[in-house]
């Protein structure tokens, strides 16, 4: 498939769920991944942080309950979008790609991606957005599902068939190149069972 179709079965995929998202199988599935975010991220007092595939932004107002910062999120999901907006009324949410930020050069001290960086068509593009809209010194925190090699073999021929959008199930040591590929240096590689957390760095020039 080419990415529009990969991005047209995510967003007919989340449309369904969007509205009851955090009582479905994939929005229980999904909370250890964003509790465990809540133990990494650091976000400057005041900061601007954008979570991107976003969904309903449910790890954004969790984020906000610790962190003063000023909110954004981007989904592909139009409903998701909405959804966000009405959780997080003081934040502000667009629906776009995740390789097209509606957003200028250096915005951002802080990206989060959680349990989203499968469904992403092209990864590299996305870590030149991510570096794009990242201030020097900006951290992006990618909370990722986390097989071993064989079930990475056996799942990822099948995946592309996902009626949810997923393209490929990825290693850690794959994540990190294609972030380091785009200018990135790494911080923290962690696991928790099915879990694995890259955090980068935009590095000051």
């Amino acid at each position: 498939m080419n990415k529009k179709q990969y991005e047209e079965r995510s967003a007919r995929s989340y449309q369904k769920i969007a509205d009851h998202y955090d009582d479905s199988p994939e929005g229980r599935y999904t909370l250890d991944f964003k509790n465990l975010l809540m133990k990494v991220v650091q976000i400057p007092d005041g900061g601007q942080v954008l979570d991107v595939a976003c969904g309903n932004g449910r790890l954004l107002e969790m984020l906000a309950r610790q962190h003063r910062f000023s909110g954004f999120g981007v989904d592909l999901s139009d409903k998701m979008v909405k959804n966000a907006a009405r959780l997080n009324p003081g934040m502000a949410f667009r629906q776009a790609a995740c390789d097209a930020l509606p957003f200028e050069n250096e915005r951002f001290d802080v990206l989060t991606v959680c349990a989203a960086f499968h469904h992403f068509p092209d990864v590299a593009a996305f870590a030149k957005e991510a570096y794009r809209v990242l201030k020097p010194n900006g951290r992006l925190y990618i909370a990722e599902v986390y097989y071993t090699r064989l079930l990475r073999i056996l799942c990822n021929p099948l995946i592309r068939f996902s009626p949810s959008g997923d393209v490929k199930l990825y290693a850690p040591q794959e994540v990190t190149h294609v972030l380091e590929s785009a200018g990135f240096a790494r911080d923290m590689v962690r696991f928790q069972g099915h879990i694995q957390i890259i955090g980068v760095t935009k590095q000051s020039i």
